[in-house]
């Protein structure tokens, strides 16, 4: 939809132009690995139309990035419609490499030595100086990225309320929030066209599964804090030093029923519900509001446990299909990477890479992302049979997780009814309660009246 490069002041006009910008980043590395750029990719809103989304997505960058000295070439992109929900969204490119104040690049990180109490440099076993490389800039640091985050959530929701759109949106992750939710995994086009086309696939399935989870979750915990409230209001309002019984209180709650029946038979079915309440009550050893109480600490207990479960279950499956996915990539392109071996002409090796450039890409992505994944195991070996294997338990735990949740949901049905009975007739007796106080009153008034007579 959009391409836009965004300059410093200091920076050469120059590169302005892509291939200017880019070829002059790569020919400032001396190593054919160096890391070139940072990468972000960042929603825009379907609230706001395509040309407010470009304004605020340049604004941001030039307020939050270019401000810092930073080169920012970003594109704005609009997935065909068609292949699901809009989910406008922009790219952003931003050389690692600082511009100096002359035009030309600086470093990315300098030396910083360690030092003794004298402010001395300290050497080594081998007589060498010890230092450790220092960043040049905070770009790549954790807390600017949460700054940004926070930032662009900002800017967006200012543009919201400007045009009175009732939708917020939050930087932080749901955890963070406390929002007993699970995060979806992301689709991308290829997913949503094979989709399109009646094919199932697994990153869809899985985001059907946890859409189920959640909604069901939404419904449970709106229940549970319901019934806690409930408990809480009647535990304040009720004047018993006793926690009342709650086959009492069902006892209460048949006369206001039969009060309003207009047959025997009504009264009749009136009595066998109430009777079959009380029986519930008694096989789960609960007589007052107090054991109520227990109860659903206990369903709200369990519910925690299975939230953070399935949340666990579901980043560690992430890991492992971007695990198994990377290392099929890397497989399938190791042949004709290590085909280059067995050229010895340059020409030919060139030739060679171009014509396989696709593979060579494709190889090199996947041996980085599996670098990455792997920076913190030690053991750097593939194991792609033992993560599928994996993968396929943490499913099937999953799944029995979400079976639990219904079978808890369907558990506590009967109880929630009981509470809405035990409600009512709680909220008459405070109905109640309130006319004698005032009656009380108004009896207390008209004694002093007389008495000043």
């Amino acid at each position: 939809m959009h391409k836009e490069i965004l300059l410093p002041p200091h920076a050469p006009k120059e590169y302005i132009d892509r291939a200017t910008l880019w070829n002059a980043v790569e020919q400032a590395e001396e190593h054919p690995k160096a890391q070139l750029a940072y990468s972000y990719d960042i929603a825009l809103q379907n609230e706001l139309t395509m040309e407010e989304n470009i304004a605020l997505a340049r604004r941001f960058l030039q307020e939050q990035f270019v401000s810092r000295g930073m080169i920012c070439d970003f594109a704005v992109h609009l997935p065909d419609p068609k292949s699901g929900i809009p989910n406008p969204h922009f790219h952003v490119l931003c050389p690692i490499r600082p511009i100096n104040p002359d035009g030309t690049w600086g470093s990315k990180q300098r030396r910083e030595y360690t030092l003794d109490k004298k402010d001395r440099r300290i050497r080594d076993a081998d007589g060498n100086y010890i230092w450790k490389s220092v960043p040049t800039t905070d770009w790549g640091q954790k807390e600017t990225l949460l700054h940004w985050r926070q930032e662009w959530a900002n800017y967006v929701n200012r543009e919201l309320e400007k045009k009175s759109a009732p939708a917020k949106i939050d930087h932080r992750s749901y955890k963070e929030q406390g929002a007993h939710q699970l995060p979806t995994v992301h689709e991308g086009p290829t997913v949503r066209a094979m989709e399109k086309k009646g094919i199932r696939t697994e990153k869809r399935n899985l985001n059907r599964f946890i859409r189920s989870a959640n909604a069901l979750l939404k419904k449970m915990i709106a229940r549970y804090k319901e019934l806690a409230a409930w408990i809480k209001e009647a535990k304040e309002n009720l004047n018993e030093p006793v926690s009342p019984s709650l086959s009492l209180l069902l006892m209460d709650y048949l006369k206001k029923r039969n009060a309003g029946a207009y047959s025997d038979k009504a009264k009749t079915n009136n009595l066998k519900q109430v009777s079959q309440e009380i029986v519930y009550l008694e096989q789960h050893g609960l007589s007052t509001l107090d054991d109520l109480q227990a109860v659903t600490d206990q369903y709200r207990e369990k519910l925690d446990h299975l939230n953070q479960k399935m949340r666990a279950n579901e980043k560690r499956q992430k890991e492992l299909n971007e695990l198994i996915s990377a290392t099929e990539r890397y497989s399938s392109t190791k042949e004709v990477v290590d085909g280059l071996k067995n050229i010895h002409f340059k020409m030919k090796r060139d030739q060679y890479r171009k014509d396989h450039e696709m593979d060579f890409n494709i190889h090199y992505a996947a041996k980085r992302t599996l670098e990455q994944l792997l920076k913190d195991n030690p053991d750097k070996t593939l194991h792609l049979r033992q993560w599928q294997k994996e993968v396929e338990q943490l499913s099937a735990e999953y799944d029995a997780d979400y079976k639990e949740l219904k079978r808890q949901r369907e558990e506590s049905k009967e109880l929630f009814h009981i509470q809405a009975q035990i409600d009512s007739v709680l909220k008459e007796r405070e109905r109640n309660q309130e006319q004698q106080d005032e009656q009380k009153r108004n009896s207390q008034v008209q004694d002093s009246y007389s008495h000043s007579m």
